[in-house]
C-alpha cells in the first residue's frame, strides 16, 4: 500500500512518556513535522540499537521542529521495564514509545506482520500538513539508520531536489 502524498491516518494510542503512561494521538502533532517510527518487540536485540540511535539524535530532530515517535504492539508495562534496563538504556527514553496493543496504529499504515501480531521496522515521515512524505519498511532482522532518516527530514524539509546522500547547506540537483 503506497501512502506517499496521502493524509496521515489519524491514531490514538497509549504510550510510554518519560517513564509514565500517557495517551498520545496524531491530533498531537497536527502542524508540526513527525516520525513515527516501528520495531518488532521490546526484550529483543537490534530493536534497542535503533531506540537508542534516535533518541541519541533528539536534539537534532529537535532541531530540524520534526517529532520523534516510537511504536511497538508490545504493552506500556513492557516498555516501562525494558527502558529501566540500564544496562540496555544506559540514557533514559524521552521519546514517547506508543504501545499498539490492539495494533490499531500498525494496521492504519500497513506495517503489521499479521502472522505474529508485530510490526516490521517501518518508518513514516509525516510533514506539517499532515501528509506522508516518506514511507520505509525493513524486514525484521535489518535495522534502521536514525541518521538516514534525519537527513531523509532536512532533505524533504529543504524544498529542493536533493541528490543521494545530499546534506543541509549543498547544492540542489537540476
Amino acid at each position: 500500500m503506497n501512502m506517499i502524498g496521502q493524509k496521515e491516518p489519524a491514531w490514538r494510542c497509549a504510550a510510554y512518556v518519560n517513564g509514565e503512561e500517557k495517551v498520545v494521538s496524531s491530533d498531537d502533532y497536527k502542524g508540526k513535522w513527525h516520525v513515527l517510527y516501528w520495531y518488532p518487540l521490546d526484550f529483543t536485540f537490534v530493536c534497542p540499537t535503533e531506540i537508542r540511535g534516535f533518541q541519541a539524535m533528539g536534539s537534532e530532530f529537535k532541531d530540524e521542529e520534526t517529532a520523534v515517535i516510537g511504536v511497538s504492539t508490545d504493552s506500556f508495562f513492557s516498555h516501562k521495564a525494558w527502558f529501566a534496563d540500564r544496562t540496555t538504556f544506559s540514557d533514559a527514553i524521552t521519546h514517547p514509545v506508543l504501545a499498539d496493543t490492539n495494533h490499531a496504529v500498525s494496521r492504519a499504515f500497513g506495517v503489521l506482520k499479521e502472522d505474529q501480531g508485530i510490526a516490521y521496522r517501518a518508518t513514516v515521515i509525516v510533514d506539517d500538513s499532515g501528509v506522508i512524505r516518506s514511507v520505509s519498511i525493513n524486514d525484521l532482522s535489518v535495522g534502521r539508520s536514525p541518521a538516514e532518516v534525519l537527513r531523509t527530514v532536512q532533505a524533504l524539509r529543504s524544498g529542493g531536489l536533493c541528490a543521494a546522500d545530499w546534506k543541509p547547506g549543498q547544492k540542489f540537483v537540476g
